[in-house]
């Protein structure tokens, strides 16, 4: 009878402790559950009670250091995130991120002074962001890629280097486009150019006035002894020599000095194109039966510099292609090549007058044929083709 009685005794204590056990485990599992929900809505900063005697307080302290470690590792990256977004906000190079859906996600303040003279555009289309910015800004931005664009204002003209590129944001697509004010750059650089090409200019003439002054001394000698008279046929050989050197070196700065205003007449591309391919080898495409007004001899010059410029690139002659486009507004013309193409520092530099990565050139070239094109109230842009190579695309008013 005791016997039966201490053991029922002793079943009564073990389910009560079982059934103490069994809530201490279900609230432990409550508490982990509410733990794991916060962490789903990235709450890190809820904390689980653990007394020595909970039979879940190994998890629970396991929790408390994930959640610790989590909220460290947060903060840090939202103390990162406040120094980026500083540092973008007070660049003044114009950052925009595009989603897949050509959304705004993200503009820096340059952005939306360029673009929207200030107004928030995230949230916005893209598109609809550009379709309120001038023409020649607008189509840069929308071809994409790597590119300088020149853009007409009330006083005076701006320059830009824009870039794009495709880049991953939550494993979606996104396209973060770069568009750099060139302007203020380009003229501290314009005045370094021009006391390099007054330099040059000075080097060269101390190179021809000095071997001249040289031989007509020679001369004066030759003179003075007729058994030298039959030297001077040679030294006057070598003193014309050195002036026509002379005068050819000046010709080709003097020309870009006092280009004359276009006298504009009724031309047809293909007519100018044949010129130009009898003395470089390319591909024609597009509307090149269309008729423009414009300067000829100019236009020529023009399209020979960009033609033979994508042979020295290294192009291979087929891949050399000038298309002609019909626009509303006027004609567009591209010339293409496959050639080793432009870095990013040369492209910011090339329209400048006398800059040259070439031994021997002058650097007029690109920049005689970005005067030319403005004279006939056009436009020039430069673009790195992405599979290499360099486009330069002319649009002419009608």
């Amino acid at each position: 009878m005791n016997l039966a009685l201490a053991l029922l005794i002793g079943i009564t204590i073990g389910f009560i402790l079982g059934r103490r056990r069994e809530r201490r485990i279900r609230r432990s599992l409550i508490s982990l559950e509410d733990g794991l929900r916060a962490f789903r809505d990235a709450d890190f900063g809820m904390r689980l009670a653990s007394p020595e005697r909970d039979p879940a307080g190994t998890v629970k302290r396991l929790y408390n250091d994930v959640a610790n470690t989590l909220r460290t590792q947060r903060n840090d990256i939202y103390q990162k995130e406040l120094l980026l977004d500083t540092i973008l906000q007070r660049t003044p190079v114009a950052v925009v991120l595009v989603n897949a859906a050509d959304r705004i996600v993200f503009s820096n303040a340059a952005a939306r002074e360029l673009f929207a003279r200030g107004a928030r555009v995230d949230g916005h289309e893209f598109r609809e962001i550009l379709d309120r910015v001038v023409v020649p800004l607008r189509d840069a931005v929308l071809a994409g890629g790597d590119g300088i664009v020149t853009v007409p204002t009330a006083e005076h003209e701006e320059t830009f280097h824009l870039s794009s590129r495709a880049v991953y944001l939550n494993t979606q697509q996104h396209r973060l486009v770069l568009v750099e004010r060139l302007t203020p750059e380009l003229r501290r650089q314009e005045v370094a150019v021009w006391k390099k090409a007054i330099r040059m200019i000075n080097h060269e003439l101390n190179n021809t006035i000095a071997p001249i002054s040289s031989l007509f001394h020679s001369a004066r000698r030759a003179q003075e002894r007729p058994e030298h008279r039959h030297k001077l046929a040679e030294i006057y050989e070598t003193i014309e020599e050195r002036l026509g050197y002379l005068r050819a070196f000046l010709e080709s700065y003097a020309q870009f000095a006092r280009l004359p205003e276009p006298r504009k007449e009724p031309t047809v591309w293909a007519d100018l194109l044949a010129d130009v391919h009898a003395l470089y080898d390319f591909r024609m495409d597009g509307r090149i039966d269309d008729e423009v007004r414009l300067d000829r001899a100019q236009m020529q010059q023009v399209l020979i510099n960009l033609v033979k410029n994508a042979h020295e690139s290294g192009s291979d002659p087929d891949a050399i292609v000038v298309k002609v486009q019909r626009v509303p507004d006027g004609s567009i013309l591209r010339v293409s090549d496959r050639g080793r193409g432009m870095s990013e520092e040369v492209m910011r530099q090339a329209l400048l007058p006398f800059y040259t990565t070439k031994p021997e050139g002058t650097g007029l070239g690109l920049a005689l044929c970005n005067e030319i094109v403005e004279a006939h109230g056009g436009r020039l842009r430069l673009e790195a083709a992405p599979e290499g190579g360099t486009t330069v695309t002319l649009w002419l008013p009608a």
